[in-house]
C-alpha cells in the first residue's frame, strides 16, 4: 500500500485556508476565548454575530443536558417533540405585528433556512393556482447563505462568482445604501422611497405574474456591514409587495433576535413579511439551529391545499437544538438583554464616533444596537475605497487577532469587489468597560494595518 501524499499541514480539516491552520480554541468564558497557547481574545463579534450570550452560559449548558438526558433525536416523519413545539409558539408570538398564526420549521443553518424560504415561496403559489411565479428578487450586494439556492438571490459577486454557472436565474435591484447612494440634497425618506421604487420598476419588467418573492435583509450584514434601512423604506417594500401579490422574505439571520435591540427587525419597522429567516442568536452558537417563519396567510394556503409540506430535513426540529434555543430567549428575556443592547449599542456608537469620526480612513460609521461597523475608504472626502489588491480586511482581521480581538472584517464593500469594512457584533452581556477595550484594540489594530503602504 503507498504512503498518503504528505499534506503541508497536520490537519485533516478542509479549512478555509488549506495553507494555514487557525489556532486551536479550548475554552470560552463569557466574551473571552482562549486557545491552546493561553491566549485570550475579546469576541467582540460573536464569531459571525452568533453568540449574542458569550460563551459557556450555564443557563444554556443546563437546559442542553437537561434534554439530552430525556430525548437527544426523533424523525419529524414519525414525531415531534416538546422543545420544537414550545420554541415554534414562542417565536409565533414574539413574530411582527400581522403575522398571525404562523407556522416555524427548525433546521440547522442560516443557508438551509433561505432555501426552505424559497421552497415555501414557490409551494404557496403552487397551492393557490399561481405555478407561474417562479422568479425571486433580491438586492445587489446582499448575502443569503452559501447554499446553491440562496447564493442565487445572494447579491455579492464576489461570493458567486465561483458558481455562478450553477446557480438559478434571479434579479437584484440596489440596496438601501445611504453612505453611497442618497444624493445631494436629498432627505433620507426621499432616497428610501426612490430605492424602494426600483423593485416595483423590476417586478414591472418581468411580469409580476412570473414574481413570486422579494428577499432581503431588514439591516445587511456581512457584505455591507450593518447597514439599517432608511426610514419608510421598508414600508414602501410592503406596499409594493402587495400591490403585485408577490411575498416578501425577511432574511433576519445576522440581525434577528435582539442584535438590533428587537426580537425582529422588521417588527422595529412596523413591516409584516410574509416568511421570516432566522439563525445566528437563535441557538447563540450552543447548538447548530436555524428557522422559517411561515405566515398564517403562507402557512394556512397550504393547509387548506395539500395540506403537507414539500421540503423536509433530516434534523429538523431538533430537540436539543431547540431546547437549547429555548433557554437563549429565555436568558435575553428574564435578564433584560435587549435593554442592554439599546443602551450599550449607543455606548458602543458613541466610541466609534469619539474615536474613529474623524478618522481619515473612515467614511462611515453605522449599525443599530450591538450591531456596528466601520466603513474604511482611501479618501475620505471622495468615498473612493481601498482596492481589493491590498487584501485590506484579511489584514486587519489579523492584526485585531494579534492584540487579541476577534472582530468581523470584510472586502467587497463598495462595489463587491474593492472596499472593506469590519463589522463588531457583541455578546448582549458585554460591559461598559469591555465595549472601551473593544474600540481600543480596534484603534491598535487599524493603525498597525493602516499605517503601512497601501494602494488606493
Amino acid at each position: 500500500m503507498s504512503n498518503p501524499t504528505p499534506r503541508p499541514s497536520s490537519s485533516a480539516i478542509l479549512h478555509r485556508n488549506l495553507r494555514k491552520t487557525p489556532p486551536l480554541a479550548v475554552t470560552g468564558d463569557g466574551v473571552h476565548l482562549v486557545d491552546a497557547d493561553g491566549k485570550h481574545y475579546l469576541d467582540a463579534s460573536g464569531g459571525a454575530a452568533v453568540s449574542c450570550l458569550g460563551h459557556a452560559h450555564p443557563r444554556v449548558i443546563e437546559a442542553i443536558t437537561a434534554q439530552l438526558g430525556k430525548l437527544e433525536y426523533a424523525h419529524t416523519s414519525f414525531f415531534t417533540n416538546e422543545p420544537s413545539e414550545r420554541l415554534a409558539q414562542m417565536l409565533v408570538e414574539r413574530a411582527p405585528a400581522g403575522f398571525g398564526h404562523g407556522r416555524v420549521a427548525f433546521l440547522g443553518s442560516g443557508s438551509e433556512a433561505m432555501e426552505a424560504a424559497m421552497k415555501l415561496a414557490r409551494q404557496y403559489f403552487v397551492e393557490i393556482g399561481q405555478p407561474g411565479r417562479v422568479r425571486f428578487i433580491s438586492r445587489r450586494m446582499s448575502y443569503h447563505g452559501n447554499t446553491l439556492g440562496a447564493l442565487a438571490v445572494g447579491g455579492h459577486p464576489g461570493r458567486r462568482t465561483m458558481y455562478q454557472p450553477m446557480l438559478i436565474e434571479t434579479s437584484q435591484i440596489a440596496p438601501c445604501y445611504a453612505y453611497r447612494n442618497q444624493r445631494d440634497g436629498e432627505t433620507a425618506e426621499a432616497y428610501g422611497l426612490r430605492a424602494a421604487d426600483e423593485l416595483d420598476a423590476e417586478i414591472r419588467r418581468l411580469g409580476p405574474e412570473s414574481v413570486a418573492a422579494f428577499v432581503a435583509e431588514p439591516i445587511v450584514g456581512a457584505t455591507l456591514g450593518t447597514v439599517p434601512p432608511v426610514p419608510g423604506y421598508l414600508a414602501r417594500i410592503r406596499e409594493i409587495c402587495d400591490r403585485h401579490g408577490i411575498l416578501f422574505i425577511a432574511d433576519e439571520v445576522m440581525c434577528g433576535m435582539g442584535r438590533a435591540g428587537a426580537m425582529f427587525v422588521t417588527g422595529q419597522e412596523g413591516v409584516r413579511p410574509d416568511i421570516i429567516t432566522i439563525a445566528k442568536g437563535l441557538g447563540a452558537g450552543y447548538q447548530p439551529i436555524a428557522a422559517t417563519m411561515a405566515s398564517e396567510r403562507v402557512a394556512g394556503a397550504i393547509e387548506a391545499g395539500s395540506g403537507l409540506l414539500a421540503n423536509g430535513h433530516t434534523y429538523m426540529s431538533h430537540a436539543v437544538a431547540c431546547a437549547a434555543s429555548i433557554a437563549v430567549i429565555e436568558t435575553i428575556e428574564n435578564d433584560g438583554l435587549l435593554d442592554n443592547v439599546d443602551r450599550l449599542g449607543r455606548l458602543l456608537s458613541r466610541r466609534l464616533h469619539e474615536a474613529f469620526g474623524q478618522h481619515p480612513h473612515v467614511g462611515d460609521i453605522r449599525g443599530r444596537g450591538l450591531f456596528q461597523s466601520l466603513e474604511l475608504v482611501a479618501n475620505r472626502e471622495t468615498k473612493q475605497p481601498f482596492v481589493a489588491k491590498n487584501q485590506l480586511a484579511t489584514k486587519i482581521k489579523q492584526a485585531a487577532q494579534d492584540v487579541g480581538l476577534i472582530c468581523y472584517p470584510s472586502s467587497g464593500t463598495a462595489d463587491g469587489v474593492n472596499g472593506d469594512h469590519v463589522l463588531l457584533a457583541p455578546p448582549f452581556t458585554i460591559s461598559e468597560s469591555q465595549v472601551d477595550e473593544i474600540v481600543e484594540r480596534l484603534r491598535a489594530a487599524l493603525e498597525a494595518t493602516l499605517s503601512a503602504k497601501i494602494a488606493a
